[in-house]
């Protein structure tokens, strides 16, 4: 599996990067986002989503034209622009991968791909990042009648998160993983018990990577568990930690707005505080094991 996650650059990252520079050289302008477009090529709303990262401008000219309008005289920083806004127009190791990603999915897997670091924790079933494929097939086929997705779809998105998980396993600079196991979502049934007993198994030994921290959260009385997944992303390089979360209607929701990642910061912490050590986990597995062998 080694090391070709690592292939950069990371479009995500990149536009998320050179937003955020962009940003910070508009503010100490002293320019609103409509001051800053006037006369210029492109509009007020192509600026915004640019600056959250959201969209590329098309050309370097655009770009430079903004700096000039923003005194940015060094070639050093115009060219490291330059190269961010090129590398931020390519395309993502996923692209033509489906146009039937969820809505939110791609700007979430850019994200993701750009994390150092992540902590998550889902309600009811194993966080998608430590599935094994088999349960994640389950998982899918139960959904499947409820949700009408295709076969095609489903083979898809097991396909896609089985690559994601890449990252945990890449030689360079793995993707450090934190998660919180819910117990009542680590004993829910996914298929027969044999799914449950590879995916028991595979998380032990997940669980003994460096770069994995898993912590087993029993079901006690006043504990506090969270109603939805939480997944926190640090980006590190100076990037907005973003947060993301599923809603109801099978969008994938991110943000990086403070409030919303202090939020989430907070419920994990408070979930952290009610689970068992890292150290018990394997234990608390290999139970599990022999309880689905009957």
């Amino acid at each position: 599996m080694g090391g070709h996650m690592a292939a950069r650059p990371q479009p995500t990252a990149r536009r998320i990067g050179l937003g955020h520079a962009l940003r910070q050289m508009r503010k100490e302008a002293g320019l609103t986002l409509a001051q800053a477009v006037d006369g210029l090529p492109f509009d007020e709303s192509t600026l915004q989503r640019v600056e959250t990262g959201w969209k590329s401008f098309r050309q370097g000219s655009h770009l430079r034209a903004l700096l000039e309008r923003y005194g940015i005289e060094d070639e050093e920083e115009i060219d490291r622009l330059v190269t961010l806004q090129r590398e931020g127009a390519s395309r993502e190791w996923w692209t033509g991968v489906s146009t039937s990603l969820l809505s939110g999915m791609p700007r979430f897997l850019g994200v993701e791909s750009a994390a150092r670091e992540i902590r998550i924790f889902h309600p009811t079933a194993v966080p998608g990042l430590l599935q094994t494929e088999a349960y994640a097939r389950t998982l899918h086929q139960l959904h499947k009648p409820i949700d009408e997705i295709t076969t095609e779809f489903m083979e898809e998105s097991v396909r896609l998160r089985m690559r994601r998980q890449e990252a945990l396993t890449r030689d360079e600079e793995p993707l450090k993983l934190w998660a919180v196991l819910y117990e009542p979502a680590l004993r829910y049934p996914i298929g027969a018990p044999h799914v449950m007993r590879e995916q028991y198994t595979h998380l032990a030994e997940l669980a003994t990577r460096d770069n994995i921290t898993l912590q087993v959260l029993p079901q006690t009385e006043g504990a506090y568990v969270a109603f939805h997944d939480v997944n926190v992303m640090s980006l590190g390089d100076g990037l907005p930690t973003t947060v993301q979360t599923d809603t109801a209607w099978a969008t994938v929701a991110v943000s990086d707005k403070p409030k919303e990642v202090h939020r989430f910061s907070r419920q994990f912490d408070a979930m952290v505080a009610g689970a068992l050590p890292p150290m018990d986990t394997p234990k608390i597995l290999h139970q599990l094991v022999r309880e689905t062998e009957g």
